[in-house]
């Protein structure tokens, strides 16, 4: 399902493929993300046919005009797993409400593992 919503320049939609895009994007620019690893076996198989890799590891639900993020990640080692899931948070979610317009719900950060 995409995002839509009005405003007086007219209508504006946003497809989940794009805002898992950009979350992947925030994401990958945070302090302490290593990578964002898919959360699936399917996800990863079509990784390999996707030309764009940024949305792998992230899940986007859409509902009215809110939008709820599962992010899968792993921080560098030595880090404080609070802290980084903390900035995670607040970047990815500043970021798309910026960008869309819309109110991000939740995020959920999923610590798949940690990497040196």
């Amino acid at each position: 399902m995409a995002l839509r919503t009005k405003n007086s320049y007219g209508a504006i939609t946003v497809s989940d493929d794009v805002i898992a895009s950009l979350a992947g994007h925030f994401a990958t620019e945070c302090y302490g993300v290593v990578e964002i690893v898919p959360y699936n076996f399917s996800d990863s198989f079509t990784d390999v046919f996707k030309r764009n890799g940024k949305s792998r590891g992230v899940r986007i639900a859409t509902k009215g005009d809110r939008i709820f993020v599962d992010l899968f990640v792993k921080i560098k080692y030595g880090l404080p797993v609070s802290a980084v899931s903390s900035s995670l948070k607040k970047t990815v979610k500043y970021g798309l409400e910026h960008f869309t317009g819309m109110i991000v719900d939740s995020i959920d950060v999923h610590v798949v593992g940690v990497k040196l």
